[in-house]
């Protein structure tokens, strides 16, 4: 069993083990976000750490999820059924969304799709906003008496969010040791050379476009559901993407055990500082706090903190004679 399937192993068990020394609701509730937003970070790393394409607007996957489900239990009732149609609405709009933009820009630089993605973000929130007779504009709506009782208890939906990361993550897992996942890399490390192989990079990247804006909105979904509200600045805000990005880059970039471990740290770093401002008036600008830790682990673990071990243990004399050994 190699180290990444151990790690993984021991991260399950954890998980299984965990609600017995959780006391309250509020704790069990930030580990449902903790896999939840993991979930969207590797989507958002399928795009930057494994093709090298950077988007701005990866929110909207995310939001199309939320209002997917959201609409259909608010309007259809409480239903399993609602739900399924909510998650086939979700990815099959996802997937010709994500077609769409990148047929539009993925033939030219990577820049180009990042503003294209941000711009269709951008519509689909004053969309949100203007439509209130659908939406409620602003104030959003809750839902909560829609969703079915197996999923309104917290100690259910935590596993359940458990077991959709584990789901994602071996399904992520598979397409990036794949062929087609190791073309994707090929391209991020030299998209010409690729090209010069025979490989089609439009073809690739829309397939790697297309399964991170479809999990993404399963993420949405799944978002949507833990808090039981829906409101376009919670579910279509800029800072959403901004968050999956630091918990890539954080966590390290193509490594799907990297968003995880960013999640977990942004999260509970989150909810650390905010709780200290009821300590000291200093801690109540805790987001520029946020904005320093954010630095500074950028500067010491460029690589990602991922990305940094795997340096420190590529730099070990044992692990260089077993690697020479191997070869």
């Amino acid at each position: 069993m190699t180290n990444k399937k151990v790690g993984w192993l021991v991260l399950i068990i954890i998980g299984l083990l965990l609600p017995l020394f959780i006391n309250n609701q509020a704790q069990l509730l930030l580990f449902t976000k903790i896999y939840i937003l993991a979930v969207f970070a590797m989507s958002y790393d399928i795009l930057l750490g494994y093709t090298g394409i950077i988007s701005f607007g990866h929110v909207m996957f995310f939001g199309i999820g939320s209002y997917s489900v959201s609409l259909m239990l608010k309007h259809g009732g409480q239903s399993w059924l609602n739900i399924v149609i909510a998650i086939i609405i979700a990815i099959v709009l996802s997937a010709v969304i994500s077609f769409i933009v990148g047929v539009l820009s993925l033939r030219l630089k990577s820049t180009y799709y990042a503003m294209i993605t941000l711009a269709f973000a951008e519509l689909f929130h004053i969309l949100s906003l203007k439509w209130r007779s659908l939406t409620n504009g602003e104030d959003g709506f809750n839902f909560s008496k829609y969703i079915p009782d197996l999923l309104k208890d917290r100690l259910n939906f935590y596993y359940i969010s458990l077991i959709f990361l584990i789901i994602i993550a071996y399904f992520l897992y598979r397409f990036v040791n794949s062929a087609t996942g190791k073309v994707l890399v090929a391209i991020r490390e030299n998209e010409q050379r690729a090209e010069t192989l025979g490989y089609n990079i439009l073809h690739y990247k829309l397939i790697s476009s297309i399964v991170a804006g479809v999990v993404a909105s399963l993420s949405g979904i799944m978002y949507a559901i833990s808090y039981r509200y829906v409101g376009s600045a919670s579910v279509f805000g800029i800072d959403k993407t901004i968050d999956a990005l630091l918990m890539t880059i954080i966590g390290g970039v193509g490594t799907l055990f990297g968003p995880l471990l960013g999640s977990g740290i942004i999260n509970i770093a989150h909810e650390l500082l905010a709780d200290l401002a009821k300590v000291h008036p200093i801690f109540e600008r805790w987001l520029i706090l946020f904005g320093i830790l954010y630095v500074l682990i950028v500067m010491f673990f460029p690589k990602g903190i991922m990305g940094s071990l795997h340096k420190y243990r590529n730099s070990l004399p044992l692990f260089k004679i077993r690697k020479s050994k191997d070869g």
